[in-house]
């Protein structure tokens, strides 16, 4: 099993010294990746609801760094990390300069980009940044994927799309990984699912919250769903990498209704968890240990290092 954590993009953890403090903390500490989110603009009014919520309010600040900008401090600041955009919202950016964004920060991390990816829930800032209309988002997303891919790989490329055409054209460098960075999906829609088997070299929804519990019966019935789409794809299942987002980790936390949440509690029932999930194949594990104080973060983080990574590591 490998560990994941969140990098914050606002707030007092996120000024350069807190953010780089951060970074080399969890890198000395052994996590594997570090989760880095998306969110260009928020318009000051909006009526969609947040999908991870149980009201559905959104419960981020209005002030975010961009993602890819931050990727690339990210990469400046470490060594062995994975950099993941968790998840980029694919509507955002002109897909060819995102290509080429991406492709750069691989060259320069040397091969670190996981490239992690969703269709967006905020309609509202999608079309504040002209993109594609919002209710073809879907679509939009899977074209845009197989640009990047045409980017990554062909040179020259080119594409005709029915939302994005470019004559053929270089985009060099291409990846330091090949055939080009990993693709995972987020989300557990059925349309996600379908995207999972068709696109995506892994899967990485958002569970162990309560508007998105994935508990592991419920994981193991999507996997099967995968399993099921990506043979009629053609494609191996096997070969996925499934990575888990459980941002409520902690140890004190106490359960609404008494009912303990995965991943609280004491740290023989958080091992527990843990090797639930991993008997269902689940080769990553990311937590949030994002806190008020850019000091309390980094206990968070070294406490579960000390505490429960020793106990589920072989």
């Amino acid at each position: 099993m490998r560990f994941g954590f969140y990098l914050p993009v606002r707030g007092e953890g996120a000024k350069p010294d807190a953010l780089a403090n951060l970074l080399a903390r969890g890198e000395a500490a052994g996590f594997h990746s570090v989760m880095i989110s998306d969110h260009v603009v928020i318009p000051v009014a909006f009526d969609s609801k947040y999908p991870y919520t149980v009201t559905g309010a959104y419960p981020g600040q209005n002030n975010s760094f961009e993602q890819l900008s931050l990727m690339a401090f990210a990469a400046a600041k470490t060594e062995r990390l994975r950099l993941v955009s968790s998840v980029m919202i694919l509507p955002h950016r002109n897909p060819v300069l995102t290509a080429k964004m991406l492709a750069t920060i691989d060259v320069l991390s040397k091969g670190r980009v996981t490239v992690g990816v969703g269709v967006g829930w905020l309609r509202e800032e999608i079309e504040a940044l002209g993109a594609p209309p919002f209710k073809r988002r879907g679509a939009v997303g899977d074209e845009y994927i197989e640009i990047f891919k045409k980017c990554w790989t062909q040179d020259p490329a080119e594409h005709a799309g029915q939302f994005y055409s470019f004559k053929a054209l270089h985009c060099l460098p291409h990846p330091v990984q090949k055939p080009h960075p990993p693709i995972w999906i987020g989300g557990h829609s059925p349309a996600a699912l379908r995207r999972v088997a068709r696109h995506g070299d892994g899967w990485h929804p958002v569970g162990a919250i309560a508007a998105s519990p994935l508990p592991p019966e419920e994981m193991r019935r999507h996997l099967e769903t995968i399993k099921r789409l990506s043979a009629a794809e053609g494609r191996d299942f096997a070969k996925l990498a499934i990575s888990y987002k459980a941002p409520l980790y902690d140890a004190g936390m106490p359960a609404p209704g008494g009912n303990r949440q995965l991943f609280s509690g004491n740290r023989e029932r958080i091992v527990e968890d843990i090797q639930a999930f991993e008997k269902l194949g689940i080769s990553e594990l990311i937590f949030d240990f994002r806190a008020a104080s850019p000091n309390e973060s980094v206990d968070r983080l070294e406490r579960f290092a000390a505490d429960v990574m020793p106990l589920v590591r072989s």
